[in-house]
């Protein structure tokens, strides 16, 4: 038995899965704490299915609260950023290209220092003790709570950053230690970047991670935790609150992946209509299609992979302004829908009230519409519909027509068949593909670096990424007896000598319980 979470700005949906069958789904306001919310989810969808709380083997809980706290510049701690780099790369110094609104919420000093690897794994300069211990001091006096640790292709080789962290461990008890060789890809601003998010969010991380434990002790849940990551699959709570910045895109990768599941269906569009916005992907072999270049999280380039998906404000509440030219959205009534919407006697007409005019879904009270024609019905039906097909048109592959899956709450807003689609399905419990696709995601574990070849062989390097690649899913709660080879990725690197590649592997198990 599984119990997977999705946390959204308007709705906290729950489902309640026994192997691959769907016992339950509830949907519930989202709260402004978060937790409560959460609970209250829980415990309705354990009623619902006539279900006691002590036979939940998992909690899988996939949730925006780390990225709205990178958006919203609320609860983030100062970072002190020690970067690892001799004479090379002080031309762009950490946070130079971070928002200005952001920045000065975050920095807490940056430091650069000797020390940093070459591509092949050779000095830029021995490690700078002294001046990694004078930072420190500076660091102590002003009370920064929080330190990113970057070296130059500390990929290829993290000793550096392991003999740093330790440094600053002995001067700084008990501080919060990011190592980017943990957390970014190769390209250093933006894994300097990613690393000083994260060490940002440590203790909201530790905060919420608590928060959960204390809410499912309280119902009786006595099962591991689990949260879902960036690419739709897991990792362990206690991984989680060293690496919340990896839960940040989690929310459209489990709408895609409980889509696949419900439908399924492993090549489509799928359509992700919610209370606030509208996200639009592909699936590819069952998985979304992730974008090319790095993710932009609150205006900071980073380089995690993330799934390629089009955001857009159109939802369930979705403000709608009648006249000359009526507008819908892109501002939303949120997680206030129950109190704000016509049709829960609210004073604000929107998307929801007018598919309740149509007779597209029997919510609240109806007779509170009369004011609402059915010409204007249509007309913003229309409006809204076509603004999808328009995205969903620039994120098709060709022009062929595709299936299209319709899932979350407001997908009751689109009505008939999209144009552009072969069929446009909504699947049974469509309005919690969020939640049910958290409840059956796996672990992965992730490496990307740079190898020289000189003094190897190929197969000598791609087994030991891969095998650092199994570790890490390992550690973050993957059987080990279950992770296979998802990906591999070698690019040869022409313009270094020593026959350098770069290679990305991806490995993915099913959840150790």
């Amino acid at each position: 038995m599984r119990i997977g979470v999705d946390v959204g700005g308007t709705n906290t949906d729950a489902a309640l899965l026994r192997g691959t069958e769907v016992l339950a789904t509830v949907k519930s306001s989202t709260t402004a704490d978060v937790t409560s919310g959460v609970a209250t989810a829980i415990r309705t969808v354990l009623a619902e299915a006539g279900v006691i709380a002590a036979s939940v083997n998992a909690v899988m809980i996939g949730t925006t609260h780390f990225l709205n706290a990178v958006v919203e510049g609320r609860h983030l701690e100062k970072v002190g950023v020690l970067r690892l780099c001799g004479a090379a790369t002080r031309s762009l110094p950490p946070m130079i290209d971070w928002p200005h609104t952001l920045r000065p919420i975050v920095e807490g000093g940056a430091v650069m220092v000797g020390g940093g690897v070459n591509y092949d794994g050779s000095e830029i300069a021995p490690l700078d003790g002294k001046a990694i211990r004078a930072a420190c001091r500076e660091w102590r006096a002003k009370r920064v709570p929080a330190i990113a640790i970057c070296s130059v292709f500390a990929l290829v080789d993290p000793r550096m950053e392991n003999e740093a962290a330790e440094i600053v461990a002995e001067e700084l008890p008990g501080a919060a230690i990011s190592l980017s060789h943990r957390i970014g890809r190769t390209g250093l601003l933006s894994r300097e970047n990613a690393t000083i998010l994260n060490a940002g969010l440590n203790k909201l991380g530790h905060e919420t991670v608590g928060a959960f434990r204390s809410a499912f002790a309280a119902l009786g849940l006595h099962c591991p935790l689990y949260l879902t990551q960036n690419d739709g699959t897991l990792m362990a709570a206690e991984f989680a609150e060293r690496y919340p910045v990896f839960t940040i895109a989690s929310g459209p990768t489990n709408s895609m992946r409980g889509a696949a599941f419900l439908t399924g269906l492993g090549d489509a569009a799928v359509i992700d209509v919610g209370g606030t916005t509208t996200d639009i992907g592909m699936l590819v072999a069952g998985f979304p299609r992730t974008r090319s270049e790095g993710a932009m999280i609150g205006g900071v380039p980073t380089n995690f992979r993330v799934p390629d998906v089009y955001s857009f404000g159109l939802g369930g509440g979705s403000i709608v302004r009648p006249g000359a030219l009526p507008t819908v959205g892109p501002d939303s009534v949120g997680f206030r829908l129950s109190q704000k919407a016509l049709c829960f006697g609210g004073d604000t007409l929107t998307a929801t009230d007018i598919a309740v005019a149509a007779g597209l879904v029997d919510l609240g009270d109806r007779s509170r519409l009369g004011h609402i024609t059915p010409d204007f019905a249509r007309q913003i039906l229309a409006q809204m519909k076509a603004s999808i097909e328009t995205v969903l048109d620039r994120m098709k592959p060709s022009a062929d027509p595709i299936p299209a899956i319709l899932v979350g709450g407001g997908s009751v807003l689109v009505d008939g068949l999209l144009e552009g689609t072969s069929i446009s399905l909504k699947p049974d419990h469509f309005g919690s593909a969020n939640a049910i696709g958290a409840a059956i995601a796996q672990v992965s574990g992730e490496v990307d670096s740079v190898v020289s070849l000189e003094g190897t062989s190929r197969e000598i390097a791609l087994e030991t990424i891969v095998g650092e690649a199994r570790s890490r899913a390992v550690e973050a709660g993957a059987d080990a007896d279950t992770v296979t080879l998802a990906e591999i990725e070698e690019t040869p690197l022409a313009y270094l000598p020593g026959n350098a590649i770069r290679v990305a592997a991806k490995v993915i198990g099913e959840l150790r319980v």
